[in-house]
């Protein structure tokens, strides 16, 4: 994601399994500043006739796929959660596509002076290091617990997914701003006003330099 200097600051906007990363990116859009959402982008992919459906059929095998050849999301979790060697060989194929679609949106804005990327597993993956600005949603565990639970998730798969991400507080650790999601949503409306005026001072004296931790 290097852009010239005259480019936008890039933030990266990522959290855990329901911490509210998807509602924090939602009041950026709402306020005007250009927002990506790359989980998005990974379903995009996964469509049938997509070049990421396909990668994942000669990865794992056409029983990952449907009956017109788009991805099995949930099967396809399955056998990665749990499985290193698997998860990565499916981050070795996808995230070069998804840093493709991700540069090729932040050149469609470039003309804009901060843009906001939304990945799940920026950090997880080294990606946070190619932003100018790293941003954490967070919240406590049984909070991430109880609204994916609230949202459907079952409870197996939840603590599965959650296990599988960086703890939050090691996220936390490596932000330039985090944004505490623990309260309602006039909570975080502030806390997104607080973390932003953070955000500006830090793309107003950004470093073109790659992040080296």
């Amino acid at each position: 994601m290097t852009l010239s200097p005259s480019g936008p600051c890039t933030v990266g906007l990522t959290g855990g399994l329901a911490t509210g990363k998807s509602t924090v990116a939602r009041i950026l859009a709402q306020r005007g500043i250009p927002t990506f959402d790359a989980d998005a982008a990974v379903h995009e992919l996964y469509e049938p006739g997509k070049p990421g459906a396909a990668l994942v059929g000669e990865l794992f095998g056409h029983e990952m796929l449907d009956d017109e050849g788009g991805v099995v999301r949930a099967a396809l979790a399955d056998r990665v959660l749990g499985d290193n060697d698997s998860r990565l060989r499916l981050e070795r194929a996808i995230h070069p596509l998804v840093r493709e679609a991700v540069q090729a949106w932040l050149l469609a804005v470039v003309d804009k002076s901060i843009a906001v990327v939304e990945a799940a597993l920026l950090v997880e993956t080294g990606a946070y290091r190619l932003y100018d600005v790293l941003v954490v949603v967070s919240c406590a565990h049984q909070q991430q617990l109880d609204r994916a639970l609230a949202r459907g998730v079952p409870a197996e798969r939840a603590h599965r997914l959650i296990s599988a991400q960086f703890p939050i507080a090691d996220k936390r650790a490596l932000a330039d701003a985090v944004v505490d999601n623990s309260g309602g949503l006039d909570d975080l409306e502030r806390e997104v006003d607080r973390a932003w005026s953070t955000v500006h001072r830090l793309c107003a004296a950004r470093s073109t330099r790659p992040r080296s931790s």
